[in-house]
């Protein structure tokens, strides 16, 4: 029997089928995305409930942790169900303390792979995310020997789909030159909307458009405007916000993360919030 997915359903490439409505892994690790959870037990809970609520996608990363949140989402899920799609990011390395840089050769990212295979117990990935940008912006720098390297695993049949983190425009178009790209994963919200043109073409190319820190993010959303629709509404700002995301475009694929179930059944929640169209006005001028 089919799950009621949170959000409706996406149908991509190859009859790849998402819960608009996803979770994002990467709060399971401790304090700054490093280090273990400060309670295990509550984030194999997060991930289990996150499944029970019919969500079947997770958006993950080795280096979240780094390995950490991925021995977790094992721990919890394995044996994995057939329609649940684990996607992941390459592209960058930790610190010994902490620290996020940039690891992009064509051999390390290749070795990215391997590694959040054997750390997911997977044998190949549903889904692996080129990381390009940082969440400050991006750039149209040739990506044509980094996204390679992933197509020859795709070759290789390691990765199943290709997508992108932190791409622009033409970034797109020269990766799709190489090999179809299923996702897109930049920054994008209420108040961050340097990214319009690029949600309306995914809809467009019905490629999937998921919105990392949908709520903000290191700046939470804060917007007289927002305060308002919400006071109207009742519902909470962080439910408005997403439920603006997912009425924005059709192909618009939403990866909360959390480590508390309590709010991870309000983030699946604001599926059902229908937003009126004076509303969505409203919302809509905050970013511009």
């Amino acid at each position: 029997m089919a799950r009621n997915l949170p959000g409706g359903a996406l149908t991509l490439a190859d009859g790849l089928t998402l819960s608009r409505i996803g979770y994002g892994a990467m709060q399971l690790a401790g304090p700054g995305v490093f280090g273990p959870p400060g309670n295990r037990d509550e984030a194999v809970a997060v991930l289990r409930a996150a499944l029970d609520l019919g969500i079947t996608h997770i958006d993950t990363s080795d280096y979240y942790g780094p390995v950490v949140v991925n021995e977790i989402i094992k721990e919890a899920l394995f044996p994995y169900p057939a329609d649940l799609h684990i996607v992941t990011k390459v592209g960058a390395r930790r610190t010994d303390d902490g620290g996020w840089v940039p690891s992009l050769e064509p051999e390390k990212l290749k070795a990215q792979v391997r590694d959040n295979l054997e750390h997911l117990g997977l044998e190949a990935m549903d889904v692996v995310n080129l990381r390009l940008a940082s969440v400050e912006g991006t750039s149209d720098e040739s990506i044509a020997e980094e996204f390679g390297a992933l197509a020859e695993l795709q070759r290789e049949g390691l990765i199943r789909h290709l997508g992108l983190s932190g791409v622009s425009g033409a970034q797109l178009t020269e990766a799709q030159a190489i090999a179809p790209v299923i996702t897109v994963q930049n920054l994008y919200n209420l108040a961050n909307r340097q990214d319009d043109a690029l949600v309306d073409r995914c809809a467009a190319e019905n490629i999937a458009f998921a919105s990392f820190f949908p709520l903000g993010g290191y700046t939470p959303l804060q917007s007289r405007t927002l305060t308002d629709v919400v006071a109207r509404l009742g519902a909470s700002p962080q439910q408005v916000a997403l439920a603006w995301l997912l009425q924005r475009s059709a192909t618009t694929v939403l990866i909360p993360g959390t480590s508390s179930v309590a709010h991870l059944r309000e983030n699946v929640a604001a599926a059902e919030l229908e937003l009126p169209a004076d509303a969505v006005a409203e919302l809509d001028t905050i970013g511009t």
